[in-house]
């Protein structure tokens, strides 16, 4: 595990306990669980890819609460608190560029050849669903 987040995550833990924010405690330990663990698994993921995945999980986990349900109320602080650890997000008219960019550099452009290309870039900065149904637009 990188020192840098590390120390990031305890500086957060510190002040949240300073701050007597529960929410957010629980949010940032279970972060900082999640990768300690991955740093002592077998087969260690990147970092980054661990905590897109958990907010990944949270947003699924949010459809299944009826909106003012203690759970989705608290899933969506959650998933607040776990944004700030994730890349600068891109916007929609970014990733029409990069697509742009992409089918123009392909010779034979195709969905595959175009999302295999674009996955690397957008990972954890964009959803892969909305960017899939951008470059079925792309090619009509």
């Amino acid at each position: 595990m990188s020192d840098k987040l590390i120390d990031t995550l305890n500086s957060h833990i510190k002040d949240a306990m300073k701050a007597k924010e529960k929410e957010k405690l629980q949010a940032l330990r279970y972060m900082k669980s999640m990768l300690m663990e991955n740093a002592t698994s077998k087969k260690p993921i990147q970092e980054m890819d661990v905590i897109i995945k958990h907010h990944k999980k949270l947003k699924e986990s949010l459809e299944n609460y009826p909106a003012e349900h203690p759970m989705a109320i608290q899933t969506t602080a959650e998933l607040d608190f776990v944004a700030t650890y994730l890349p600068q997000q891109l916007s929609e008219e970014d990733v029409k560029t990069i697509i742009t960019n992409i089918k123009s550099s392909l010779d034979k452009p195709n969905m595959g050849a175009i999302m295999k290309e674009l996955q690397p870039q957008i990972k954890g900065r964009f959803d892969g669903k909305r960017a899939s149904d951008m470059v079925k637009e792309a090619l009509v």
